[in-house]
Order: C-alpha cells, then sequence, then structure tokens
C-alpha cells in the first residue's frame, strides 16, 4: 500500500513557478509537498533562460573583438573555441543550480518527491508510490516545444531548446525554424560563434513587437550574415546522411548540418488526471481565472502551462498571486497591463504595455506616439552603440500607455515604463526626474520632452515669455 501524506500546499513542478509557490509556502509555515520528475529548475535553468543569454554573451564577447574598429580598436583573429563556449555556459548552470536543488528546497521545510504525479480525486494526487492529500494544489509543470507538422520532421533528428545545448562542436549551417524571440536570439548567437545561419519564418520577424523595430533588427541580423527568410512556408524536409534540406512551397531548397525548431511551445498537459479533479483546459492550456484558480476551486494553476504569457517573470509574479489566494484568502487578481518582454539580441529588443496598435484599436486617434533615438543620447554615441531608439504610446493627455525600445541595454530600461504604467503615470511625471549623465537612460525623459516639446515652444508660450521679459 502506498504512504499517505497529508499537506496544506502540493506542487507539481518544479521550474520556476512551481519552486517560487514552493519555496514561499513552506517559508510561511505551510506543509509543503513538490513534486519533480525531470531537472530541477526546469526550461529556465537548464534549456532556456539561463544558458541562452549566457551563450548570447559570449557571442557578444565574440563579436566585440571583430567589430570595434569603429572605437579605435584593431580587430583579433582567431576561431572561437566552441566546445569551451559549452562548457562555460554548463558552468554558468551549475553556479545557479544549488538555488532550486532539492537540498535547497528540504532545507526550507519542502518536501520533494522526485517522481510524476497525477490526480487521482478533487484534492488527492499520486505519484512515486506515495498519495498525497492536499487542502490547496498547484499545477506548474511548464511547456515543452511544439514540432510543427512538416513532412519528414518527425524522427529527422530535429533539435529544440531541450537538446540545443547539449551541442560540442558548432554547426557548420544551421537552420532554424521559427522567427519568435528563441529563433532570432539563437540565429544570432550561432552566427557569431562561427556558424552559417538560415531563418525561417512563415509570417514576419518578431510579430508580437513594434514592426518598424523588428525590421531594424531583421536587418542588423542580415548584416551579420544570417540568412533571413520571412513569409516562408517549409513544405518538406529531408536527411540524407549529415545533410538536412528544408523545401519550402516557392520552391526554393536550404541544406544545412543542423536544424532548430524554435515554432513555439504547449503546455505539458498529459498525465495529470485533470479530469478526475475536476480541472478544466484545452489545447492553449489550462483554464484559471483572474485569481489563477482552476474549475476546481482548491486547485491552482500558473506558468508556461496556462499557454500565455509565457514568461520567467511572469511566473514569478503569478507565485505572488497564488501564495496570496491559496494562504491569505486574499483575492488577488492578475493584472498583466504592465507586463514587459525582452528579446535579447543585439540591439535588445523590449516592450511593455499596448503596442500602438492595441492602442489606437482601443482609443482610436486619441493616442498619441513620441519617439527618440538612441543617435541623439551622448552616452549611446560614446559606445558606438547608436541604433534604435524609443517610442512611447500615450493618450491625448500624456498617460502612458505602451513603450517599445530598441537598444543596447533596452531590457533594462523598459522597468521604468513597466513601472510608470502600473502607477499610471502620465509623461509629465518624467520630465522632473533627474538621470544622470551620461546615460542610456537619458533618452527615457527625451521621450518625455519630446511629447511637450510641441505645445511648449508654440507661438502661445512664446507671445507670454514676451509679455513676461516686459516686467520690470
Amino acid at each position: 500500500m502506498s504512504a499517505v501524506l497529508e499537506c496544506d500546499v502540493c506542487v507539481i513542478g518544479a521550474g520556476a513557478a512551481g519552486l517560487s509557490v514552493a519555496a514561499g509556502a513552506a517559508q510561511l509555515g505551510a506543509r509543503t509537498v513538490l513534486f519533480e520528475r525531470g531537472s530541477m529548475g526546469g526550461d529556465c535553468l537548464n534549456y532556456g533562460c539561463v544558458p541562452s543569454k549566457t551563450l548570447l554573451a559570449a557571442a557578444h564577447a565574440a563579436y566585440t573583438r571583430t567589430h570595434s574598429t569603429h572605437l579605435g580598436i584593431a580587430s583579433a583573429s582567431g576561431p572561437v573555441d566552441f566546445a569551451a563556449v559549452m562548457r562555460h555556459v554548463h558552468a554558468v548552470i551549475a553556479q545557479i543550480a544549488p538555488h532550486d536543488s532539492v537540498e535547497r528546497l528540504e532545507g526550507l521545510g519542502v518536501r520533494v518527491i522526485r517522481a510524476s504525479a497525477a490526480f487521482t480525486g478533487r484534492d488527492q494526487l499520486s505519484g512515486g508510490g506515495i498519495t498525497v492529500r492536499a487542502r490547496r494544489s498547484v499545477i506548474a509543470t511548464g511547456s515543452a516545444a511544439v514540432l510543427p507538422r512538416i513532412e519528414g520532421l518527425e524522427g529527422l533528428g530535429a533539435l529544440t531548446n531541450e537538446t540545443l545545448f547539449a551541442l560540442t562542436e558548432r554547426p557548420e549551417h544551421l537552420l532554424i525554424l521559427g522567427g519568435g524571440p528563441i529563433g532570432v536570439e539563437m540565429a544570432q548567437a550561432f552566427v557569431r560563434l562561427g556558424s552559417r545561419v538560415t531563418l525561417f519564418e512563415r509570417a514576419a520577424l518578431l510579430p508580437r513587437d513594434a514592426p518598424e523595430f523588428a525590421a531594424i533588427l531583421r536587418d542588423q541580423l542580415r548584416s551579420e550574415g544570417v540568412t533571413v527568410r520571412e513569409h516562408a512556408t517549409v513544405r518538406a524536409l529531408t536527411r540524407s546522411g549529415q545533410t538536412i534540406t528544408v523545401r519550402c512551397a516557392d520552391g526554393v531548397e536550404v541544406r544545412g548540418s543542423h536544424l532548430l525548431v524554435a515554432a513555439g511551445r504547449a503546455p505539458r498537459l498529459a498525465g495529470l488526471g485533470l479530469e478526475r479533479a475536476g480541472v478544466a483546459y484545452g489545447p492553449e492550456g489550462i483554464t484559471v481565472d483572474q485569481r489563477l484558480r482552476t474549475t476546481n476551486r482548491r486547485v491552482y494553476a500558473l506558468g508556461d502551462v496556462l499557454g500565455r504569457p509565457q514568461f520567467t517573470h511572469t511566473a514569478g509574479y503569478q507565485a505572488g498571486i497564488v501564495i496570496r489566494n491559496a494562504l491569505f484568502r486574499l483575492p488577488a487578481r492578475v493584472d498583466y497591463r504592465a507586463l514587459p518582454w525582452v528579446t535579447y539580441t543585439d540591439p535588445e529588443l523590449a516592450h511593455v504595455g499596448l503596442t500602438e496598435a492595441q492602442a489606437r484599436e482601443r482609443f482610436g486617434p486619441a493616442i498619441q506616439v513620441v519617439r527618440s533615438d538612441f543617435a541623439d543620447n551622448d552616452r549611446a554615441r560614446a559606445e558606438g552603440q547608436t541604433c534604435g531608439g524609443i517610442q512611447v504610446i500615450t493618450d491625448r493627455r500624456g498617460r502612458i500607455l505602451g513603450a517599445d525600445l530598441l537598444g543596447a541595454h533596452a531590457g533594462e530600461l523598459v522597468g521604468l515604463w513597466a513601472l510608470a504604467i502600473t502607477r499610471r503615470l502620465k509623461l509629465a511625471a518624467l520630465t522632473g526626474v533627474i538621470f544622470p549623465y551620461p546615460t542610456l537612460g537619458e533618452i527615457s525623459k527625451a521621450s518625455a520632452s519630446a511629447f511637450f516639446a510641441p505645445k511648449l515652444f508654440s507661438p502661445g508660450p512664446r507671445r507670454l515669455v514676451r509679455l513676461l521679459l516686459r516686467l520690470p
């Protein structure tokens, strides 16, 4: 007979979302059980954010040594030691792993069960020979790469994010299916590390971002040697020995050595026994309300298993919502108005709030878009990183609705705009802020000034100034 374990909170999945809930619940005194069948830390630590950004950092270093003549630095030569780069990637994973480890969780008081789990009832789960009866359950099983229905793809040996970072030899020619953030980031990383890269996207690159900024980034990729094929429909894939051939609907054929599929992700739902728990779900993910409760009010779900939005920082935010609801009985609700996202290419592309298209659909002609360029920012000039800029979407009164940034460290700069949207600030709030000089952050104040400049320097204020200057 299996053992029966009573607990307050039972979490399925030790990725970013599940770990945050389990650690928080245990530290608040709740009896907590965590099921995880795979690697602790989930995709973010092992196959996603950490390895990809480490690889991008290495690629940036390789690119800088051969592209700094504009700073007066002679180019350095020599091939990249790809195996050494990958060893560094895994060393960084190993440095972070203790924070997500079984030992740390158990030290906080979490009972960790290294097995799959499935619901056997509305408040009961089973896995690893243990039955758990939980007052509250949390589903955080994440997502997995989707393999699109393309002739010849199955059994081809294609790479996904789960296998890409196991490479020890540099691909001679990497073929990438998908022009979203993962595909675009890896295209730039591998071309900078010495691979030939061809990127296929059935629509336009980065369709959720500002089109003009996405176009600049596309041109940057092409200038570095990436062959970008937008609006390309891949019909079939074949392998002959070590060569993979991509056949497109327009008759174009491209041959490469490796294939990376980065065509989206799907929630991990199989084997959870959701029907037995009374939890509704569909192809897009588990159904939840704004408090992240499923159709079984004692069961919560968060993270990638919801379908969208699939970001690690969203999972951390959602964990706070679950903790407040499940433990403190507070009616906390999710609010994604100020949800930022970043594509960590060079230059970086960041967004928060409404896009221009969304704002126009909601507010019509009442919106305004102000633009400032890094070409006018002294720090960007000093560092030779003048590509891109910022565009801010506001209503007629200057209330900030959204922002797009393209440039160096855009991911660091977007946080200010997330705060502004969260606090429902107007651009006037930024005009009084003193930014240190010279910094890239000054572009935020420049955009606020650009909003007021047409009014400030119009005939009316000029007449007022002339009148005031006549006074003694």
